[in-house]
C-alpha cells in the first residue's frame, strides 16, 4: 500500500476536458465541465482560459459551490521578456484574472510565458533563444509581477515552464529560477511539459524544491514525442497526435514525482491537466475518472 500523500491536494482543470480557449464551438460547455469534473471525483479546479467559466464572481461562486468544488488558481499569459513597454497591457489582463481568482478564495496565479511559435500554424514568431537583455527583462518583469500581484490581490505567482516558450528546458528553467527572487516568484512544475522538453521532474523537485509552489500532473507518450521532435512539430499539432497521454501510460512516472513533492513537507496542489484539444465531448469523463483512481492508488 502506498503511504498517504497528505500534503498533496488533487484537482483537475478545463484543459483535461479539451478546453484551450474562452469560447470555441469544439469545446464542451462550461456547465458540463463543472458537472463532470465533480462526478469524476475531483474537489479542486482551475479557472482555465479567462471567460470560459462565468466571470461574474457571485455566479461562479454559486455554480462551483453547488457542485462541491473549490478553485485552486487562475491562469495568465505574459510576454514580459519584451520589456517595460508591455507592462500596461500585461497588468490589465492579469488584473481581471487575479480579481476573479481572489474572489473564488484561491491563492495562486499560474503564469505562462508567451509562445515563440504559433500554436496552430507553426509560424516562428520570435527566436526560441532570448538575448541576455531579454533574460533580464523576463526576470525583472516576473519579479515585478510577483510583487504587485501579492500586494494588490494577495496571490502568489507560480511560473509554468511550457513547450514552445522561452522557459522550457532544464537549462532555461534553471537560468530563470537562478535569476529571480524566491520570495516573489514560485514555480508551477508541469510534469508533462517538462518531460516534453527533456527535463527530469524528480530532479527538479530535489534541486529547486524550495521554489515549487504548484504542480500540474500530465504524462507524455515517448513514441509520439520522438516523432514530434524528429519533425520539429509545434505544440498544438503534437497534442492532436496524442503526445500527452492518459496516466499511467506515459512519462514521467507520477508516483515518484508525488513522493518527491510530499517530502518537501509543504501543502501543494497537484492539478491534472491532460491536453486534448480538440477532443470528442464524451472522451474526457472516463479518462478523468480513471486518472483519479490511479492517483488514489499512488496515495494522493
Amino acid at each position: 500500500m502506498p503511504h498517504v500523500l497528505d500534503h498533496i491536494r488533487v484537482g483537475s482543470a478545463p484543459d483535461s476536458w479539451g478546453v484551450w480557449f474562452p469560447d470555441d464551438p469544439r469545446q464542451v460547455p462550461w456547465d458540463r465541465f463543472l458537472d463532470e469534473v465533480a462526478e469524476a471525483g475531483y474537489e479542486w479546479i482551475e479557472l482555465g482560459p479567462y471567460g470560459y467559466l462565468p466571470t461574474d464572481p457571485a455566479r461562479l461562486a454559486e455554480e462551483v459551490a453547488r457542485r462541491g468544488l473549490k478553485v485552486s488558481a487562475g491562469t495568465v499569459f505574459t510576454g514580459l521578456h519584451r520589456g517595460p513597454a508591455v507592462w500596461a497591457d500585461t497588468w490589465s489582463h492579469v488584473g481581471r484574472v487575479a480579481a476573479l481568482t481572489r474572489a473564488m478564495g484561491a491563492r495562486h496565479l499560474v503564469v505562462i510565458p508567451s509562445f515563440w511559435r504559433d500554436d496552430k500554424t507553426a509560424e516562428i514568431l520570435e527566436p526560441p533563444e532570448l538575448t541576455a537583455e531579454q533574460w533580464g527583462h523576463l526576470a525583472r518583469g516576473m519579479e515585478r509581477l510577483g510583487r504587485e500581484v501579492k500586494e494588490t490581490y494577495g496571490l502568489d505567482i507560480v511560473v509554468h515552464p511550457h513547450a514552445d516558450t522561452h522557459i522550457d528546458t532544464e537549462a532555461h528553467v534553471a537560468r530563470f529560477l537562478d535569476a529571480t527572487d524566491p520570495a516573489l516568484v514560485g514555480l508551477c512544475l508541469d510534469t508533462g511539459h517538462y518531460a516534453y522538453c527533456g527535463g527530469d521532474s524528480v530532479r527538479l523537485i530535489e534541486t529547486y524544491g524550495e521554489r515549487l509552489g504548484y504542480l500540474h500532473l500530465k504524462q507524455v507518450d515517448p513514441a509520439v514525442l520522438a516523432d514530434v521532435v524528429a519533425r520539429s512539430l509545434p505544440f498544438g499539432p503534437a497534442v492532436q497526435r496524442g503526445v500527452m497521454c492518459e496516466p499511467p501510460h506515459g512519462v514521467p512516472e507520477l508516483g515518484p514525482v508525488l513522493e518527491a513533492a510530499q517530502k518537501l513537507g509543504v501543502d501543494l496542489f497537484a492539478i491534472v491537466e491532460q491536453d486534448m484539444y480538440p477532443c470528442e465531448p464524451d472522451r474526457p469523463l472516463p479518462i478523468a475518472e480513471r486518472t483519479r483512481r490511479f492517483l488514489r492508488s499512488c496515495g494522493a
